[in-house]
């Protein structure tokens, strides 16, 4: 299965991608988690990419391609992959074709703006190992304070909700066409993201035709 997750930021691209993921043994490739390690790391693209992200803007295409490419050249894409969060303009969809990759699907998870704003405003990361929880749909054992390593959890300034409002305008601009792209291809399929995860995840599994 090689499939494109498209959806506005919050709407659950990850979740999903996670049950996919383990139910066809295939890896996701999320950008997003490729760039904030980046950032973590101070590496080149992470100081490149922070300025954008700070502003709730994409980072640049060829950037974005770059990471993409190597990624899937690596041996656990053989025999597929789901990518989360690219690509996200036209022109990284027209980048992709060009890599010679043979898509099976693009799902698209619909979820409306005032519930992604909600939902993002709950979300939280440690600053110290990067693991990510939410307030109200995957809570720490112990409040702001992580599982894994007992670092501060935060909120993400991509979560602030100026910023979310940022982001959303983003996507409608220059992400959302890409359901038109797919469409055209016979390549989209559309799931309805709903309030429990299990609803949503019985959503995407029929939008997919798989059981």
């Amino acid at each position: 299965m090689k499939l494109i997750l498209l959806g506005a930021p919050g709407a659950g691209k990850g979740t999903q991608a996670e049950v996919l993921s383990e139910k066809f043994d295939i890896p996701v490739i999320s950008t997003g988690e490729i760039i904030r390690n980046a950032l973590r790391q101070e590496t080149t693209l992470g100081k490149q990419a922070k300025e954008y992200i700070d502003k709730g803007l994409l980072v640049p295409d060829n950037v974005v391609i770059g990471i993409i490419q190597e990624r899937l050249n690596q041996d656990d894409c053989r025999n597929g992959f789901i990518l989360d969060g690219f690509p996200r303009t036209v022109p990284q969809a027209d980048a992709l074709a060009e890599m010679n990759i043979t898509l099976d699907k693009v799902l698209a998870i619909e979820v409306a703006d005032e519930k992604i704003v909600q939902r993002m405003s709950g979300r939280r990361q440690c600053a110290k190992c990067g693991a990510t929880y939410h307030l109200q749909y995957k809570p720490p054992v112990k409040e702001s304070i992580c599982n894994v390593c007992d670092g501060e959890l935060i909120v993400r300034k991509d979560d602030e909700p100026e910023t979310v409002q940022k982001r959303l305008e983003v996507y409608h601009e220059q992400t959302e066409p890409l359901k038109e792209y797919y469409k055209d291809k016979g390549l989209l399929v559309v799931a309805y993201g709903q309030e429990e995860i299990k609803d949503t995840i019985s959503e995407v599994f029929k939008a997919l035709g798989v059981g």
